[in-house]
């Protein structure tokens, strides 16, 4: 039995895989000026900042930290908390394709996502095709995430299966550098195009 015809789940990530994630999104409506705009994505709410909600922490405790530092941009660290879903333009539509040829063929179907834990209350909702996933492991509701092999073993016990067993499909290296040290397949996503060939290769389409 070759490695491939071993896999018998697929789990993929959310953002930039399932969806489009863009902070530029919702700040380019609020900061007229390209420069601003650069400067407060770079230096205020940025995607580490961000991370740390990822990772656990309270979104309110981190709010209200960033407001007390950069005091003149307090509504738009607001608008981070309140208007998050702004932030994701919409679904990667080649992607949901392959999600659903993939329930079509029975593939037992996963997810991990380094997701905050009270934003993602607010997202789920807005993306059906989640349905079709027999478990989610949520980073900031585990207080784990993504690279550490931690969430691995985690989603492991969670989904009942070996990693050699998953194949794992995530937009960043160093998280499938991560999955694949920890013995699972690992997919470097760049786009659905490569994704479906690679599937296709693994006798999974």
């Amino acid at each position: 039995m070759s490695a491939s015809a071993a896999i018998e789940a697929v789990v993929f990530d959310v953002g930039r895989v399932l969806v489009h994630w863009d902070m530029r999104v919702l700040f380019r409506k609020l900061i007229a000026d390209p420069a601003e705009l650069e400067w407060f994505c770079s230096t205020v709410v940025t995607e580490a900042w961000h991370y740390q909600h990822d990772a656990g922490r309270p979104l309110a405790e981190m709010v209200a930290e960033r407001k007390a530092e950069f005091p003149a941009q307090a509504a738009l660290i607001d608008a981070y908390a309140t208007r998050f879903n702004e932030t994701i333009p919409g679904p990667i539509e080649g992607t949901i394709a392959l999600v659903e040829a993939l329930h079509a063929r029975g593939v037992p179907l996963y997810a991990i996502t380094n997701f905050g834990a009270d934003l993602w209350p607010r997202f789920r909702p807005t993306l059906p095709v989640l349905e079709r996933f027999r478990d989610i492991v949520v980073s900031g509701v585990e207080r784990i995430a993504k690279p550490d092999p931690a969430i691995y073993a985690l989603a492991e016990r969670r989904f009942g299966r070996a990693g050699p067993a998953m194949l794992f499909i995530d937009d960043s290296a160093a998280n499938i550098a991560a999955v694949r040290a920890a013995g699972w397949h690992g997919h470097l996503f760049t786009d659905p195009a490569g994704l479906e060939r690679d599937l296709t290769e693994r006798g999974l389409l």
